[in-house]
């Protein structure tokens, strides 16, 4: 009953409210955040995907290049950052622990593989020949050659990402971010990139499909530990975050409620989501590990 309470209290908000520097507006009954540190990025991103893809299909015939399964995975994706970061879910989450947890969870679980497999590289298209050139040309540099395979090998990727979760929900950093919009903003975006890394290291490595199986262990390793937060926030008797928890009580909730609220999300919801993942590409690696041994059968 009471994990519903939030969705009620979306639709019933009737003010707008500032805090650690956001700017709300109210639209619809709800309050939806337009920071412009998040809004244009999200502005740009989703304006150079739409030219770029555009460009492409013109050129190639559609589905070439990006098939057209992937420019909605892309569309997913990123219609899940505005949800999470612009909508009425953002301005709950600076005052419940559990929304703020599926803000994050939605980030790095969700928004982020559906972006991956988007082809965000379609990007490109939107952008002169010229410019395209010479990121080409900064993508050959010494520095990128040797840091990107290192930063999405699957181990290197996981390890950066789980320290980001682990790093952030310190106590002093988790809080510190609720009271500065700038130690926010970085806490964001490293959830955000990390888990571009982890999620592009897993489905697109540099073994592609062959990696699959490998993979399946790393979203193993990950559902794991973050679990194991979870259940850590989930089980302990006491608020771990008392600035985070400190108006549970406007919505029905202790604050012990609202922190084992967000620990059972990130513990069972968020963990389901890496097991589907992990399944799917189980059966991807057996299926076409199963045809190439029959190619590669004697006859």
């Amino acid at each position: 009953m009471r994990t519903g309470i939030f969705l009620f209290m979306l639709l019933v908000a009737n003010k707008a409210q500032a805090h650690s520097g956001h700017v709300h507006w109210l639209a619809g009954g709800t309050t939806w955040t337009w920071d412009p540190q998040v809004t244009l990025p999200l502005a740009l991103s989703g304006g150079l995907y739409l030219v770029g893809t555009g460009r492409l299909w013109h050129r190639a015939g559609i589905g070439r290049g990006v098939r057209v399964w992937q420019a909605a995975c892309f569309a997913l994706g990123w219609l899940l950052l505005v949800f999470a970061l612009v909508a009425p879910l953002h301005w709950l989450g600076e005052r419940l622990f559990f929304a703020h947890m599926i803000e994050h969870e939605i980030l790095m679980a969700v928004a982020a593989p559906l972006l991956v497999i988007g082809s965000p590289v379609a990007m490109l298209w939107a952008l002169p020949a010229g410019w395209r050139r010479s990121i080409g040309g900064v993508g050959q540099t010494k520095v990128v050659t040797c840091a990107w395979p290192w930063l999405t090998n699957p181990l290197v990727a996981t390890l950066l990402h789980g320290a980001a979760v682990w790093l952030w929900h310190a106590p002093a950093l988790y809080e510190a971010a609720l009271a500065n919009f700038w130690i926010h903003w970085v806490q964001h975006l490293s959830f955000f990139v990390t888990a571009l890394l982890f999620w592009r290291a897993l489905l697109q490595g540099p073994e592609g499909e062959r990696g699959y199986g490998v993979a399946v262990f790393y979203l193993f390793i990950t559902s794991l530990h973050t679990g194991f937060l979870g259940i850590l926030l989930s089980l302990i008797r006491n608020t771990v975050y008392p600035v985070q928890t400190s108006r549970a009580a406007e919505w029905g909730l202790t604050p012990l409620e609202d922190q084992q609220l967000a620990g059972l999300f990130m513990w069972i919801p968020a963990g389901l989501v890496y097991a589907v993942a992990a399944l799917i590409l189980a059966g991807l690696w057996i299926a076409r590990s199963g045809g190439r041994r029959h190619a590669y059968a004697p006859r």
